[in-house]
């Protein structure tokens, strides 16, 4: 059953992948059998965790590419097809979320950033790649979402916006580019990464969190690798909550 989950061969290419989630999905594709590329805005930070894949026996790139514009996101793909031929999965993975007092207080520039990085750019990567891996030997897509976009709470509605959109985006590219890719989401609920520093009442989120505490940035790993290889070859435009009991996707 383990080689269901086997991954050796294929080329990843994920954004926001220098740390938090990012990072640890990146890593367990290469323990997988995967390389990897690793792309954020920062390619210090890309190339040490390119570093550890390459010391895992696995190939890796670290490529500097800002997850909300489109011509860095071409030349992203680009970058990736021309060092490896292809690329057969996909996490998009980066993502802002910044908190607002209010609705009001909400500027035009921080709305129109929020909405590029968390839905137009990673629209535009998801399309470019779905229709080489459709004109190629097919692939596996992976929006990384939120659970946010469900259950939006003040402060984050442009954020749970984006991330509506994005999760109406899976569906209606697994319809697009079926049957030879598949597109899914996976719906993060509250994660333990280096953005919980900025959580003002953190007692207050757990409460509301039927597992009773925050989870693990390793414990994204297990749908990841379930929704990137042949284990999940007949699953394309779900939305998978991993979010210790709090409300999942309807």
């Amino acid at each position: 059953m383990t080689t269901r989950f086997d991954l050796e061969g294929r080329t990843a290419l994920i954004t926001g992948g220098s740390r938090g989630l990012g990072r640890e999905m990146a890593l367990a594709f290469a323990r997988a059998g995967a390389d990897v590329a690793v792309s954020s805005r920062k390619v210090e930070a890309c190339e040490a965790v390119a570093e550890e894949i390459r010391a895992l026996g696995r190939r890796s790139l670290a490529i500097a590419a800002h997850a909300g514009d489109w011509a860095q996101i071409d030349a992203l793909v680009d970058r990736v097809h021309a060092a490896w031929g292809r690329i057969d999965i996909l996490v998009n993975n980066a993502g802002m979320s910044p908190v607002e007092p209010s609705s009001a207080a909400t500027g035009e520039a921080l709305f129109d950033k929020v909405l590029a990085v968390n839905f137009k750019g990673p629209f535009r990567l998801a399309a470019r790649v779905a229709h080489c891996m459709a004109e190629g030997d097919g692939g596996s897509i992976i929006n990384i979402s939120s659970l946010g976009a469900i259950s939006p709470q003040p402060g984050i509605i442009p954020y749970a916006g984006a991330k509506a959109a994005l999760n109406a985006m899976t569906v209606g590219m697994a319809r697009e580019f079926a049957p030879k890719v598949r597109v899914n989401t996976i719906s993060p609920g509250m994660f333990a990464t280096d953005i919980a520093r900025h959580w003002s009442d953190p007692e207050a989120l757990l409460r509301g969190i039927p597992m009773g505490r925050f989870g693990a940035p390793d414990e994204i790993v297990g749908t990841a690798l379930y929704l990137a290889s042949d284990a999940s070859s007949y699953t394309t435009g779900a939305n998978i909550a991993v979010g210790g009991g709090i409300e999942s996707p309807r």
